[in-house]
């Protein structure tokens, strides 16, 4: 870890660099690399010398002495095939060629004669139509080949001449037929001289059905471009060359030569075409891509690569090549070199002992990228490992550092000095924003960097490093995360400030500032900024930048600080505005006292917006404030916000309630009555203060709205004294109020007659109180009267009054009447009652034990069930209440202390009817009580079997016992 201290500008920045070295950033190699050419010794020992070997798909076909072929597929190694070639001249194989496929081999023989054989077969075919031809290569066709036809194919003969041909095997006939299906001359190769040997033949197809031919001699490498038209395929490629009768095709040409040349190709993986090229010639290696999008010519980015300086064509001149994706390989005669196609080096050299022999052939199997080599003894097999291993290192020293990233991607540590080698590239030529990006990706010393950026004073560049490195910080670096936040927002103000006063570089002040705001902005971020807004708060007031620190202020939601803001500028429908959009109702309780001075509608607007978000009564402050020093215009802001809140919120808190009454009584006298009219009567459905209302009411003078408080208080008598002095007809409708207590309205009209004859003299209106009050008599109004009033003016009310005396006594006679013929009736029912009776036969059986009845003492009820005395008892005793259980047993108790024989020999003759002393009741009184309590109705039919329904028939507490009693 290093701290750093750098200062920039006027600032001083604090920053903390820790060097974090990867675990796959090793030095060291812990173990011997393999190398990417590994050879292997194919452990084979041929009975005689090897002519030639040709591999391909896996299928390895080798040439054995004069008349034996040896075919091998490299899946099944250990199950070799043997066939004879049946010549009995000295004819000898010259050269092999084996398809793509592995499927069709043609053996080329000195004696200008051309053998087939199938994989399939057994038996080698002469090709009859071929004969007469050196055989020097052979074109094989990928697109329309298989296993039993080749499709058509081109062949180049020593003589310069190519040939299209198709070979086909017929299976299953009877008959021999030639596999060769034609063979006709397409063209004629030539140099200088004359016709030259086709050295190599190949045949690639492009876009849009575009062929391109490649055919080389010993110096010379032609192309022939042409479409064949879709669905003449299999007609061959006669008419590609036939564009070329007139003149040459395009061709490169060389003036060195060594008698003969070789063309290669790699193909990628996964892929039909060929990718590159490598053409060993007299001058050298002709090395490009092929590039199938051009119109008349495949090869691309040419160059020759020299043979290096220890080969020498005159004596010891390459014999093959092979070409891998960065490296061609020569065969010579005793090794084998490899060359970096990048670059022309030798990378490998591989030499091998006299006693192999010499070397002879080098091939590749394009499908699985093995190369082998061969003498007439030995055979060798090179595996490529990992080819592209040190590529990038080459590209980076030619300046690709696109393509150096992309082979050391998987391979940190390398990645890291290509990023450094390109950062420092791109310094060097000036670029200084490409440096910081490709800087910040790397694991070099962060001080050293910033200090390089800073001596060139490159602040731009700077904050380029900075920011990039900010987004490859982890998140648990949170030190580092903070420092290069605060770092970056300094040198932002700074950059912004030179800005923002050179009018010619306001485009770019203008993109500046939007890079600087999408830095503060950025979720990445926001955390980091939020953990330390004070410190980026101090650092925009030190610039003075308040745009930006309002800004900020909105991106970390920080909205109080932004309204403040906008209210000590004056801009308060601004700050309104954030309050609005944001919501918050904390802010709204602390700003509105400060906003509803300037503009009190819109607040109120705003506020009727929250709705039942804001709490009214953390409102009332800035209320109370705002109405003390406002004009009545301006109250009744205040006053529609509170009638928002009483009757769209139904808010019942009884501030608010209180709030708008004071309101009311200041300012609109009209609406106080009609809101308590409104707010009813009933003291526990009002959410005002009644107390305070009267006092407030009281001091303002707002009588109508006192006496109304008075009636809901119920305090009848202050409201009619005060409606008397309003009006006589509001104290009338005061003095109706209390209905249930006549006494107290008996006295509320006679206040109110006082009032009429005392105050106002008029007598009419006083005998007009006696009509409107059934409770006052003219009696009770007289002494109101003075001294000097006549008669004639009381003439009829004395009249009705003595009239409904008359009719009052009348009815109390003809109560009295009923009173006594109902008494009459009474008597008469008693008497009936006591002569009643019933019957009981000696059978008859009690309803609750079912023994005999007339053994004990019985109840006979009129419902016709009979009960022994102590069975009836029983069943009712436990369904009584307790109160009357704990009666029952005290009247047994007295019951049973009257039958005890008294002591003393002179005993009164009939103890049942006489008084057992003072306090003390008779024993047919004790009776009769008890009869009350428990004959009062059948235990069956009356109530008691009602209330009994839900009772278990076995007790809760006994139902275990009961329960045990059962098993």
């Amino acid at each position: 870890m290093y701290c750093g201290v750098v200062v920039v500008g006027f600032s001083l920045v604090l920053f903390l660099s820790v060097r974090v070295l990867s675990p796959g950033y090793v030095n060291a190699r812990l173990e011997k690399e393999t190398p990417i050419f590994n050879k292997q010794r194919i452990d084979f020992a041929p009975p005689e010398k090897i002519n030639s070997l040709v591999v391909s798909s896996n299928q390895l076909c080798m040439s054995l002495g004069k008349d034996t072929l040896l075919r091998i597929d490299l899946g099944k190694p250990d199950e070799p095939n043997q066939v004879e070639l049946g010549r009995k001249d000295e004819a000898k194989v010259y050269k092999m060629f084996l398809d793509h496929t592995g499927s069709h081999l043609l053996i080329a023989l000195n004696t200008s004669e051309c053998l087939y054989l199938n994989r399939s077969v057994q038996k080698v075919r002469a090709l009859s139509r071929w004969k007469g031809h050196l055989i020097e290569s052979v074109g094989w066709n990928k697109f329309l080949g298989s296993e039993t036809n080749t499709g058509p194919i081109l062949v180049g003969t020593a003589q310069g001449q190519i040939y299209e041909a198709e070979i086909s095997v017929s299976e299953g006939s009877l008959f021999s037929t030639n596999p060769d299906q034609y063979f006709r001359q397409v063209y004629t190769l030539e140099e200088e001289s004359g016709p030259a040997p086709v050295c190599c033949l190949e045949i690639e197809r492009g876009i849009e059905g575009k062929f391109f031919i490649i055919a080389t001699t010993r110096k010379r490498l032609f192309q022939f471009v042409g479409k064949v038209p879709e669905g003449t395929e299999q007609q061959g490629f006669s008419s590609i060359f036939a564009m070329h009768a007139d003149h040459l095709p395009s061709f490169r040409e060389f003036p060195a030569n060594f008698g003969f040349s070789e063309i290669a190709f790699y193909t990628p993986k996964l892929r039909s075409n060929p990718r590159s090229f490598a053409w060993m010639m007299g001058n050298g290696v002709l090395y490009g891509t092929l590039d199938y999008s051009r119109p008349d010519s495949i090869l691309s980015d040419e160059r020759v690569w020299v043979y290096p300086s220890d080969i020498d064509i005159t004596v010891n001149k390459p014999i093959s090549i092979v070409l891998t994706q960065f490296h061609f390989l020569l065969l010579l005669p005793d090794r084998v070199k490899a060359v970096c196609t990048l670059n022309g080096q030798v990378v490998f050299q591989d030499l091998f002992l006299e006693k192999f022999g010499l070397l002879t052939r080098m091939i590749k199997d394009p499908t699985v990228q093995q190369i082998w080599i061969h003498t007439e003894k030995v055979v060798f097999r090179y595996h490529v490992q990992r080819e592209s291993r040190d590529v990038w290192k080459m590209y980076m020293n030619m300046n690709k550092f696109d393509l150096a990233k992309e082979y050391c991607k998987d391979r940190p540590e390398c990645l890291d000095i290509v990023l450094a080698k390109e950062a420092e590239h791109c310094f060097q030529n000036k670029r200084y924003l490409d440096s910081a990006k490709c800087y910040a990706l790397t694991q070099n010393y962060f001080e050293e960097i910033a200090l390089k950026f800073i001596e060139a004073k490159q602040e731009e560049a700077l904050m380029e490093f900075l920011i990039k490195k900010l987004s490859n910080l982890k998140p648990s670096e949170k030190t580092q995360t903070t420092l290069l936040t605060t770092w970056l927002t300094e040198l932002y103000l700074n950059w912004l400030g030179i800005l923002e006063g050179d009018p010619s570089q306001r485009n770019l002040y203008l993109d500046t500032r939007e890079k600087f705001r999408t830095f503060l902005s950025s979720p990445k971020n926001k955390d980091c900024l939020f953990n330390n807004r004070a410190s980026i708060y101090e650092l925009l007031a030190s610039h003075g930048d308040t745009e930006h620190m309002v800004y900020f202020a909105v991106i970390m939601q920080d909205y109080e600080r932004v309204v403040a803001h906008h209210c000590q500028h004056d801009e308060y429908d601004e700050a309104l505005n954030v309050l609005s959009r944001h919501r918050d109702e904390k802010l709204f309780y602390k700003f509105s006292p400060v906003l509803i001075q300037h503009i009190p509608k819109k607040v109120v607007d705003a506020w009727i917006s929250m709705g039942s978000r804001l709490d009214a009564r953390n409102l009332i402050p800035a209320l109370v404030n705002y109405s003390q020093s406002a004009s009545t215009q301006q109250i009744n802001e205040a006053i529609r916000y509170m009638e928002f809140c009483v009757y769209q919120l139904e808010e019942t808190q009884q501030a608010i309630h209180n709030y708008l009454l004071s309101l009311y009584a200041l300012c609109r006298p009209d609406s106080l009555l009609s809101y308590l009219e409104q707010a009813g009567t009933n003291p526990n459905r009002i959410h005002y203060d009644l107390k305070y209302a009267l006092r407030l009411c009281a001091e303002h003078g707002h009588h109508h709205a006192c006496v109304h408080i008075y009636k809901v208080m119920e305090l009848y008598e202050e409201a009619v004294d005060l409606a008397l002095q309003v009006d006589v007809d509001l104290a009338k409708s005061c003095a109706d109020l209390p209905e249930d207590d006549e006494e107290l309205r008996k006295k509320l009209w006679l206040k109110i007659a006082r009032h009429v004859v005392q105050e106002e003299k008029d007598v009419k209106k006083a005998m007009a109180c006696l009509s409107s009050c059934a409770l006052l008599k003219i009696e009770d109004v007289l002494p109101f009267f003075p001294d000097f009033v006549t008669i004639d003016h009381f003439k009829e009310a004395i009249c009705n009054s003595l009239e409904d005396y008359n009719k009052h006594i009348e009815e109390l006679k003809r109560e009295m009447e009923e009173a006594t013929q109902s008494a009459k009736r009474i008597r008469e029912d008693i008497q009936e009652m006591r002569n009643k009776y019933g019957s009981v036969e000696p059978q008859e059986k009690c309803a609750a034990c079912d023994f005999p009845l007339l053994n004990r003492p019985f109840y006979l009820f009129l419902c016709g069930h009979m009960f022994h005395y102590d069975c009836l008892l029983q069943a009712v005793f436990s369904n009584l209440p307790a109160y009357k259980q704990a009666k029952l047993e005290d009247l047994q108790k007295k019951l049973a202390a009257t039958s005890q024989p008294s002591k003393s020999h002179h005993r009164p003759k009939d103890t049942d009817t006489i008084s057992l002393g003072k306090g003390q009741q008779s024993r047919e009184q004790i009776k009769a009580d008890i009869d009350d309590i428990v004959a009062a109705e059948c235990v069956y039919c009356g109530e008691l079997m009602i209330r009994s329904i839900d009772k278990p028939f076995i007790d809760p507490q006994k139902y275990e016992e009961e329960m045990q009693s059962w098993l």
